[in-house]
């Protein structure tokens, strides 16, 4: 087999060099018996030497490893992964991201910041969304965020303003561009390091049942955050 692709790549090397190597070599089409076959080998294996040798190394190299592939884009994004986002709670940090926009999901979790937490600090509002995305990602929550937003039960609402009775209008344009923007950055896979993975939260002025079965996670501004067991 390897005599094979060693004759298969002086055949290649031939055609590289238009044949010129075997100019000075005569093989014998005699139908004698008394043919030597080892000097028919020998001169076989001698014009295959002459013919790798007038080829450039270069060009060997080539013909050895063949064609080069070229990488996908899917390929080279996964070799060079998007770099995590690195956030500061900072008002600077947020008024240099890219306006907000986006589709229903990011809708309705800049609402749920807006009319939840508006006035807290940003940390607080980077905190109620921990809070919404980690429920999307629960099994015991749906799975997109207006669902875990409009979800109601026990009830109520889990999200007061949405059962309120007021208009779900953001009148205040600052907190709503500062919410949209908080939104943009989570759903974009921001890291969620405040809360320790807090799937529900409560402001100080209210002290619910399930406040005492629920492991507390964190305490930011007037909101109490908790991790359902």
């Amino acid at each position: 087999m390897r005599l094979r692709q060693f004759m298969a790549t002086a055949a290649l090397a031939v055609c590289a060099t238009g044949g010129a190597a075997f100019a000075e070599v005569t093989v014998s089409h005699s139908n004698s018996p008394d043919l030597d076959m080892a000097d028919q080998v020998a001169a076989l294996m001698g014009a295959e030497h002459a013919t790798v040798g007038a080829v450039a190394e270069d060009r060997l190299a080539a013909l050895a490893t063949g064609p080069k592939k070229q990488k996908t884009a899917k390929a080279a994004k996964a070799e060079d992964p998007a770099q995590p986002v690195l956030i500061r709670y900072e008002d600077t940090f947020l008024a240099a991201q890219p306006a907000p926009k986006g589709d229903t999901q990011w809708q309705c979790l800049q609402n749920a910041l807006y009319f939840e937490a508006r006035g807290e600090s940003l940390k607080g509002q980077f905190a109620v969304a921990e809070v919404i995305l980690n429920r999307v990602d629960s099994r015991d929550y749906p799975n997109t965020v207006c669902g875990v937003v409009k979800q109601s039960g026990g009830g109520g609402c889990q999200f007061s303003y949405v059962c309120d009775g007021h208009s779900d209008v953001m009148r205040d344009r600052q907190a709503a561009d500062k919410a949209g923007r908080i939104a943009a950055i989570m759903l974009n896979g921001a890291p969620r390091g405040l809360t320790a993975g807090a799937t529900h939260f409560h402001t100080r002025a209210v002290n619910p049942r399930w406040a005492r079965q629920f492991p507390r996670t964190a305490a930011i501004g007037a909101h109490l955050f908790y991790r359902q067991p």
